[in-house]
């Protein structure tokens, strides 16, 4: 009888073992150029974040669009082309849910051609609400940003292309069980309120538009760095375009001027990198 209890016992460790270093594990971040994020989660799920896959700035783009093989939701900021992006084809081959605005996600379902079946109130809020996806592994914050949200779409009667509101832009504090809690700023400029997200959320690892004439340019954008106080920034939204003109360069120098402790890493297109708590 002893012996039956001990090897109930080990047998127990052994999946107890085996489930803390699932725990354990890495939360992988990949950079597909532009805004466009797959974050995979310790326990395998795929989130996409404005998952332009295919632009100009990512050679490999139409081929990593053809072999994605799984994504459990797409996030997105707002409603503008080069961040809607592949989302529609990607949630048609994938089965993959949106989460977006109320007004944007109406707005992908009538005029943007998204399922209507992956776009339900599980994955949807407004600015200051969180929701919780993925049997509670993922939790999403709706925060705010200062820029458009205007959805383009083909006009049935032929004209030109044809503007759709599509509510409030916005970004994603995006907090994950055993993992970081990543802040996508979308696309937007500085503002004071950003002290506050970092002061209620703790961000880890802040992923910050850098390219100037449509959103912050280098110094303002570490200037919201230093109010997010994040542990670590990754610039991104510059080089996709020429009129995109500010550079990683020019936003390293400017937080070093501030002398702010957070990590500066820049990364390279199609690179991942993992958190690891």
């Amino acid at each position: 009888m002893k012996h039956v209890v001990c090897s109930i016992m080990l047998v127990a460790l052994v999946i107890c073992s085996s489930l803390n270093v699932m725990a354990a594990g890495s939360t992988d971040i990949t950079w597909y150029g532009h805004s466009a994020f797959k974050v995979t989660t310790p326990g395998g799920k795929v989130l996409l974040i404005d998952p332009w896959l295919a632009n100009p700035a990512n050679p490999k783009g139409k081929e990593l669009l053809a072999g994605l093989g799984k994504a459990d939701q797409i996030l997105l900021t707002h409603a503008h082309g080069d961040h809607i992006g592949n989302t529609v084809e990607i949630a048609k081959k994938t089965g993959a849910k949106l989460v977006a605005s109320n007004d944007l996600m109406k707005a992908m379902v009538t005029y943007g051609g998204f399922p209507s079946q992956q776009a339900d109130f599980s994955g949807t809020g407004n600015s200051g609400g969180t929701v919780t996806l993925l049997n509670g592994e993922v939790k999403v914050t709706f925060v705010h940003a200062l820029h458009s949200s205007a959805l383009e779409y083909d006009d049935p009667n032929g004209r030109p292309k044809s503007l759709a509101y599509a509510g409030n832009p916005g970004g994603f504090v995006i907090t994950i069980t055993n993992g970081p809690t990543i802040y996508h700023t979308g696309d937007t400029d500085l503002f004071s309120e950003m002290k506050f997200i970092g002061d209620l959320s703790k961000v880890d690892v802040m992923l910050a538009c850098i390219g100037d004439k449509f959103t912050m340019g280098p110094e303002r954008a570490a200037a919201a760095v230093a109010l997010v106080n994040p542990k670590m920034v990754i610039p991104m939204h510059f080089g996709t375009f020429a009129a995109l003109t500010g550079t990683p360069e020019a936003f390293q120098l400017a937080l070093q001027k501030r002398g702010l402790a957070t990590v500066y890493k820049r990364m390279q297109v199609n690179e991942t990198f993992s958190w690891k708590p």
